[in-house]
Protein backbone atom coordinates (compact mmCIF):
# COMPACT_ATOMS: atom_id res chain seq x y z
CA UNK A 1 0.00 0.00 0.00
CA UNK A 2 1.47 3.53 -0.57
CA UNK A 3 0.51 6.38 1.28
CA UNK A 4 1.42 10.27 1.33
CA UNK A 5 3.15 11.99 4.36
CA UNK A 6 2.88 15.51 4.59
CA UNK A 7 4.63 17.62 7.26
CA UNK A 8 4.21 21.51 8.06
CA UNK A 9 5.47 23.63 10.71
CA UNK A 10 8.67 25.94 11.82
CA UNK A 11 11.63 25.78 9.83
CA UNK A 12 14.24 24.38 12.56
CA UNK A 13 17.72 21.55 11.59
CA UNK A 14 16.67 17.91 11.38
CA UNK A 15 13.17 17.54 10.34
CA UNK A 16 14.16 15.51 7.36
CA UNK A 17 16.27 13.47 8.95
CA UNK A 18 13.81 13.07 12.07
CA UNK A 19 11.01 11.97 9.69
CA UNK A 20 12.88 9.79 7.25
CA UNK A 21 14.44 7.89 10.69
CA UNK A 22 10.90 7.39 12.08
CA UNK A 23 10.05 5.88 8.39
CA UNK A 24 13.08 3.81 8.29
CA UNK A 25 12.17 2.16 11.94
CA UNK A 26 9.02 1.18 10.39
CA UNK A 27 10.36 -0.18 7.71
CA UNK A 28 8.85 2.65 5.70
CA UNK A 29 10.30 2.93 1.66
CA UNK A 30 10.18 6.61 0.45
CA UNK A 31 9.65 6.61 -3.30
CA UNK A 32 9.60 10.17 -3.36
CA UNK A 33 10.21 13.76 -1.63
CA UNK A 34 9.28 17.15 -2.32
CA UNK A 35 9.87 20.06 0.48
CA UNK A 36 10.29 23.94 0.67
CA UNK A 37 10.47 26.38 3.15
CA UNK A 38 8.12 29.64 2.42
CA UNK A 39 8.95 32.45 4.60
CA UNK A 40 9.98 30.29 7.42
CA UNK A 41 7.98 27.66 6.92
CA UNK A 42 8.48 24.28 6.20
CA UNK A 43 6.34 22.18 4.19
CA UNK A 44 7.09 18.30 3.14
CA UNK A 45 5.11 15.76 0.90
CA UNK A 46 6.31 12.56 0.74
CA UNK A 47 5.26 9.57 -1.59
CA UNK A 48 5.68 6.61 0.80
CA UNK A 49 5.28 2.70 0.47
CA UNK A 50 4.09 0.60 3.36
CA UNK A 51 4.09 -2.60 1.61
CA UNK A 52 7.49 -4.20 4.00
CA UNK A 53 6.11 -2.69 7.23
CA UNK A 54 4.63 -4.97 9.45
CA UNK A 55 3.19 -1.87 11.75
CA UNK A 56 -0.44 -1.35 11.63
CA UNK A 57 -1.51 1.99 9.85
CA UNK A 58 -3.24 3.47 12.58
CA UNK A 59 -0.38 2.81 15.03
CA UNK A 60 2.38 4.35 12.17
CA UNK A 61 -0.31 7.58 11.75
CA UNK A 62 -0.09 7.77 15.88
CA UNK A 63 3.91 7.56 15.59
CA UNK A 64 4.12 10.38 13.35
CA UNK A 65 1.44 12.64 15.18
CA UNK A 66 3.97 12.10 17.93
CA UNK A 67 6.77 12.58 16.46
CA UNK A 68 5.62 15.96 14.88
CA UNK A 69 3.77 17.09 18.61
CA UNK A 70 7.58 16.72 20.12
CA UNK A 71 8.76 18.72 17.32
CA UNK A 72 6.32 21.09 17.00
CA UNK A 73 5.18 20.14 13.25
CA UNK A 74 2.37 18.74 11.83
CA UNK A 75 2.82 15.33 10.53
CA UNK A 76 0.23 13.30 8.59
CA UNK A 77 -0.53 10.13 6.95
CA UNK A 78 -3.02 9.39 5.05
CA UNK A 79 -3.76 6.70 2.27
CA UNK A 80 -2.69 7.32 -1.34
CA UNK A 81 -6.19 7.02 -2.71
CA UNK A 82 -8.34 8.41 -0.19
CA UNK A 83 -5.42 11.51 -0.34
CA UNK A 84 -6.40 11.17 -4.32
CA UNK A 85 -9.82 11.00 -3.33
CA UNK A 86 -10.11 14.21 -1.45
CA UNK A 87 -7.73 16.35 -3.81
CA UNK A 88 -9.85 15.81 -6.66
CA UNK A 89 -11.58 18.30 -8.53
Amino acid sequence: MNAIVTVVGRDRVGIIAAICGRLADHQVNILDISQTILQGSFTMVMAVDLTASSTPFGELSNSLAELGKEMGLSVRIQREEIFNAMHTI
